[in-house]
């Protein structure tokens, strides 16, 4: 009688929020995610962060799914989210609960079977532009017994893990209606980072970090220099202002180092060059920043005067290897211009970079100092064609790294397309994009993706796997200690490779575009591997 009792009483304290499903008691009371739990690398039973851990090297230690056995894989459980079509989540799990996000909503799940523990659900945003109008979230971040999540309109929510009740909102871009939020938090110490979508909109890009208890502002680091400022000279008059370089993908981190790890995307006006001259700091850059004030250690510009749209927020990949006989601290990133570069993330020291797609002809290569040689292609009133397109030679959809092949793999796009800009420039307003024109395929010119894999010990790349589709798929990779390489597709499949060879191992046939990466995670000694798919999140495993 008394356990009924007592069970009794702790789901009255646990709501649904809409769902008739009774919460689990023993999965939500274990939530506590300490200092300790997100040092863990590489993970394992927990995957606690949207890269699996602080590296971004997207590898898993769990090895019950391998070469011999994946064959063997099935689907498990499937979740449905009923508010979007687009889901571009990756799931985060501690001890066995699984943390989903979908539009603004988050979701509780018991990890095993899929079931809704608690759902918390805020309206989508109204009159919001450009990415931030699709209402896309790619997922949560963990601390302690809370969950933190960006919302479409560039709110930071604080809710308890146990129950899914909102604790505090932070606003923390409303100065601008054109800022939205489309990533996932990066916990760091005691802070939440987040950054901001807009950078196609004019908005001024930065990152803030906030206090994980009380929401309070730490501090900021604006991407765009203000006037006086090293970089500000590329910013005549209020141009800073909508100046673009948003960071709107989570950074990785090095606790060695203490040193934080983010991408920028492209600078605003879009393809107009004329009215922003010079290199456009700190746009397309990868920036160094101590955690604990926010201040600049180091940057590095991958595309100066960007006029492509190449954002550069693909995960920068943190790998401890030797590199051409030394060892090093390295930063791996496949960059949306088409080159995939190597750098000392001690430093930010330029040490190589190498083309990954054939159809390129922005720039003749790369300089010894990591500038691009450009040519003078560029877009003009009649329409140039440019390559990589618009949507980029790669871009947001995750890279993973495998500690057995010493290989990052990600996925790239054969495309062209014709690059337009306006005859004269346009003028910035607020509720409008800041693209100075726009951008149209080329008709009869195909495009096509490839899974590739970059050994770093050698420098070259060691197999490419064609995809078969229109090259519009846009999700990520993850490798794991099993021997494999998990990857979405772009045929609708979730397909497992040796991701020492590239032989393909296992597929699984979603119905459904996938724009997310996979993860994975165990529950009482049993592995599953996760992806979202459309408007559901699959898990699979052994029988």
């Amino acid at each position: 009688m008394r356990v009924l009792i007592y069970l009794a009483l702790a789901f009255s304290c646990l709501p649904s929020f809409g769902d008739d499903r009774v919460p689990d008691p023993t999965l939500s009371s274990e939530i506590l995610v300490g200092s300790d739990d997100l040092l863990v690398a590489p993970p394992a039973d927990n995957w606690i962060s949207y890269n699996g851990d602080y590296s971004g090297r997207r590898y898993s230690g769990l090895a019950r799914v391998n070469r011999t056995n994946v064959g063997q894989l099935r689907a498990q459980w499937v979740f449905h989210a009923r508010n979007s079509s687009r889901l571009e989540v990756t799931p985060v799990v501690f001890r066995g609960m699984m943390f989903v996000t979908s539009a603004n909503d988050v979701f509780a799940l018991d990890a095993a079977t899929g079931r809704v523990v608690w759902h918390h659900s805020r309206p989508v945003s109204e009159g919001l532009i450009d990415d931030a109008s699709r209402h896309i979230n790619r997922g949560v971040g963990l601390w302690r017994n809370r969950v933190y999540m960006e919302t479409d309109n560039a709110h930071l929510l604080c809710l308890d893990a146990r129950s899914g009740h909102l604790i505090w909102d932070v606003g923390y871009a409303p100065w601008n209606k054109n800022y939205g939020a489309t990533s996932a938090p990066l916990i760091v110490k005691d802070r939440v980072l987040v950054g901001t979508s807009g950078g196609d909109d004019g908005v001024r890009g930065f990152i803030a970090a906030y206090d994980t208890t009380s929401g309070k502002l730490a501090w900021r680091f604006w991407t765009i220099p203000a006037p006086g400022e090293p970089g500000s000279e590329s910013w005549p008059g209020k141009l800073y202002l909508h100046g673009g370089g948003t960071t709107w993908m989570p950074g990785t981190y090095d606790p060695d180092l203490n040193t934080i790890f983010w991408g920028t995307s492209n600078p605003s006006p879009d393809f107009e060059g004329s009215v922003r001259p010079g290199d456009n700091l700190y746009t397309d850059c990868l920036l160094a920043l101590d955690p604990d004030s926010g201040k600049l250690k180091w940057y590095f510009q991958f595309t100066p005067h960007d006029l492509f749209d190449y954002d550069a927020v693909e995960t920068p990949v943190l790998i401890d290897a030797s590199y051409r006989g030394e060892a090093r601290k390295l930063l791996v990133q496949a960059n949306r211009n088409g080159y995939l570069y190597v750098l000392d993330r001690r430093d930010g020291m330029f040490l190589s970079a190498v083309p990954f797609v054939e159809k390129l002809n922005w720039a003749k290569g790369i300089d010894g100092k990591g500038r691009p040689i450009r040519t003078d292609v560029k877009p003009t009133p009649a329409g140039t064609r440019v390559c990589p397109g618009y949507a980029g030679a790669t871009n947001w959809y995750s890279p993973s790294y495998s500690e057995e092949t010493h290989s990052l793999y990600f996925l790239a796009l054969e495309q062209c397309q014709t690059f337009f800009t306006r005859a004269q420039p346009q003028p910035f307003e607020e509720g409008k994009e800041f693209y100075s024109t726009g951008v149209k395929h080329i008709a009869g010119e195909t495009s096509q993706k490839f899974l590739l894999a970059y050994n770093l010990d050698s420098g070259s790349f060691a197999w490419k796997y064609p995809q078969v589709g229109r090259g519009h798929s846009s999700g990520g990779t993850m490798t794991t200690a099993g021997g494999l390489i998990f990857f979405a597709d772009d045929a609708d499949s979730f397909e497992a490779l040796d991701a020492q060879t590239g032989k393909p191992l296992w597929y699984f046939n979603t119905g459904q575009p996938m724009s997310a990466s996979p993860m994975s995670y165990a529950v009482r000694d049993k592995q599953y591997v996760a992806i979202a798919a459309g408007s559901d999140v699959f898990s699979f495993a052994l029988p």
